[in-house]
């Protein structure tokens, strides 16, 4: 593992953010990760932080408020491709997506959240911050192309307490 400052790779983690990334959390024993395509790497608070975007009907979402962390991985070529698919059209409500698609956790360097193995960046964060949207603050033009079912995110503003970089 090869430790990083986490700005070092935030310009990278914008451009690979659109291709997808994973958000992982752990609750109660299990493991739950995600395929995300928004999220932005920051400097608040005097803190550098990783906002990550859940709509409350997700599996994640109830984790996430109870495990109060999360990662994100990003991988750094097409290997993980498959199972970032399946982890954006599944939900681990239904199943162990970690298994199905093939995937292995490996442990968290400060956080008990695993991150996921592979060619990638990882970031560890602490929620310091959760804030629901408030769909009147939002433009129409978003409201109209992003959230037409009404289900809005939840935004969760987490400290990176580590970043670094796995090889597989």
């Amino acid at each position: 593992m090869k430790p990083l400052d986490f700005h070092i790779p935030a310009s990278q983690a914008l451009e690979i953010l659109q291709k997808g990334a994973f958000l992982t959390t752990q609750s109660q024993g299990k493991v739950n990760t995600m395929t995300i395509g928004w999220g932005s790497v920051s400097f608040l608070w005097r803190k550098p932080m990783f906002l990550v975007m859940v709509r409350p009907s997700r599996h994640t979402h109830g984790m996430i408020e109870a495990a109060k962390e999360f990662t994100v991985t990003l991988p750094l070529d097409d290997q993980l491709k498959e199972a970032l698919a399946l982890c954006g059209s599944k939900s681990g409500r239904d199943m162990d997506k970690l298994a199905a698609a093939g995937l292995t956790a490996l442990p968290g360097q400060k956080i008990s959240t695993p991150v996921i193995a592979g060619n990638c960046i990882h970031y560890e964060c602490k929620v310091v911050y959760r804030q629901d949207m408030d769909q009147d603050a939002l433009a129409a033009m978003l409201q109209h192309s992003c959230y037409a079912s009404g289900d809005y995110h939840t935004l969760y503003y987490g400290e990176i307490v580590a970043c670094y970089q796995t090889e597989k």
